[in-house]
């Protein structure tokens, strides 16, 4: 097959079609969402290609057939008419203030206002965007296509400030409400964004829109499939794993068939190297100063379930942990589950890249000395690889013993049972291996089971004051945790380790490391 060009940050639908770049075809979406509604709201992580579906929503509904040549919306689109298209975009800059916001509206409006040669007639935003639609509707004698992109933007440019974000919001939440105000002018409406804000603030006014971010049939209206990735990028898989590329990125998924994200593929199909590209592009400063400052349990975060209730509850004051990262891209979902009549979602790291990246950035936050952890986790491999569990245990020890008192008088997480426990479980996942936490079996749950080449290790992790009676490896054999690894493990020569980690919160390090082999 032909090798054509990657688009590599081209948001561009004309550009990719006319100057032969790799093409994954969403026409056929589409056109299924202007056949089926009108007004639609889509939640999808950064880099993902909203604003490519977006551009071509706006060919299609401006009638550019040759665009769509052997495409899937080619023979089912009505080419005869022609829709004025309306597209308003956050995506560039950062806007910083309501001032900032208002200046960005007016030139918008100004740009849209001088394609169709007409003189604003309100001095407000608000009205000047109904007219501005109304008048467009009237002069071209056919209704108004919305499209918004990045609609969210301007309130996460400042959400670290809640009183700047709230002032942003009631902006915007005023100027989208001309969409449900001229639904008469309006034949489709289309906003995307990273977040979805709750309907009772930002939404208040538009809670005619169709949320498309869980429907299965739009799981992989933004994303490259397996069958994509198989097919159109061909040519690049020749010399790269294909099983790594799909640890590496594969893996995001709105119940639905999963997706990759497409920055990161055309980067590795151009660089030839697997990196978290990403991850890189964007550091969630705010999430992981958000999950310090609630001592959340790391190794939970992997792990956790909610309802749509809870997914979609997101505002500048009130931002769950579960919303924000499933929202931004950290997690997904890997199964929906039913309890009684309520409808729960488990959700899971998307993949390697998401999981390995994160758990280095709040290691940076717990440990609070970036060399100390790139040293202790390169360390960490070499012994993992020599199997030499005394020495691990002695690195650790090192480590806690490193931090000044003083740190843990001011770091939020520190004096919580959990810290300890999410250090070394943050260490193992930073390094990519195959970890499963809270691993269930009729007898309980396992803290956490690392997989490293012949191995696996089984940890229980225990605070001492808090569990007097009893040591952590007591617990791992009481609780006959390595029962369900045996058969498979031990038939295949591998070794099992149970690991006992005993913390003290007084003594501000590991007070015990218990191990037992069983092998065959």
């Amino acid at each position: 097959m032909t090798r054509k060009k990657l688009p590599i940050g081209i948001q561009t639908y004309r550009e990719i079609r006319e100057d032969g770049y790799y093409y994954v075809d969403k026409s056929g979406l589409a056109v299924q969402l202007a056949e089926q509604g009108k007004h639609y709201f889509l939640s999808r992580p950064r880099r993902f290609g909203k604003s490519l579906f977006l551009d071509t929503l706006k060919e299609l509904f401006e009638g550019n057939q040759a665009l769509f040549k052997g495409l899937a919306a080619e023979n089912r689109w009505d080419w005869s008419v022609k829709y004025p298209v309306l597209r308003i975009s956050f995506g560039g800059g950062v806007l910083g203030s309501v001032g900032d916001l208002n200046q960005s509206l007016h030139q918008q409006l100004t740009t849209l206002e001088s394609h169709y040669q007409l003189v604003a007639e309100f001095p407000d935003m608000r009205s000047r965007f109904k007219r501005l639609i109304t008048r467009v509707a009237d002069a071209t004698g056919q209704r108004v296509v919305i499209l918004v992109d990045e609609y969210d933007k301007p309130i996460l440019d400042r959400i670290e400030d809640p009183a700047v974000a709230l002032q942003i919001r009631e902006v915007l939440k005023d100027f989208y409400s001309v969409i449900k105000d001229a639904d008469a002018d309006i034949k489709f409406a289309f906003l995307t964004g990273v977040s979805k804000f709750s309907k009772v603030s930002l939404f208040s006014g538009l809670n005619h829109l169709k949320d498309i971010t869980l429907d299965t049939r739009y799981s992989a209206i933004c994303g490259y499939t397996e069958a994509d990735v198989d097919s159109v990028f061909a040519p690049e898989l020749e010399g790269l794993d294909r099983s790594e590329v799909r640890r590496w990125y594969n893996g995001y998924n709105w119940l639905g068939e999963s997706v990759y994200n497409p920055f990161d593929l055309l980067l590795l199909f151009d660089q030839r190297q697997f990196r978290p590209y990403w991850f890189e592009t964007g550091t969630p400063t705010f999430l992981v100063k958000l999950l310090t400052e609630r001592a959340n349990f790391i190794p939970e975060l992997g792990t956790l379930r909610a309802d749509g209730e809870l997914l979609s509850t997101f505002d500048v004051d009130n931002i769950p942990v579960e919303a924000l990262m499933f929202q931004a891209g950290y997690l997904t979902i890997e199964r929906q589950e039913m309890q009684g009549e309520d409808t729960l979602y488990r959700m899971r790291y998307p993949n390697r890249e998401v999981r390995q990246s994160l758990h280095n950035s709040l290691l940076d936050a717990l440990v609070q000395n970036r060399r100390a952890r790139l040293d202790n986790r390169i360390k960490l491999y070499e012994l993992l690889a020599a199997n030499d569990l005394p020495a691990m245990q002695t690195l650790f020890t090192a480590f806690f013993d490193s931090i000044p008192t003083d740190w843990y008088r001011s770091n939020p997480i520190a004096n919580y049972e959990g810290y300890y426990a999410s250090v070394f479980y943050s260490y193992f996942a930073a390094l990519g291996l195959d970890i499963t936490v809270e691993d269930s079996s009729n007898k309980g749950r396992l803290d956490m089971a690392v997989r490293f080449q012949s191995c696996i290790y089984l940890f229980e992790f225990k605070v001492v004051e808090l569990a007097p009676q009893g040591n952590a490896l007591a617990q791992l054999k009481i609780k006959n945790y390595a029962a369900k690894y045996l058969a498979q493990y031990l038939d295949e020569g591998r070794s099992i380790y149970l690991i006992g980690v005993e913390f003290s919160k007084d003594a501000r390090n590991i007070v015990g490391f218990d191990v037992e082999t069983l092998s065959a």
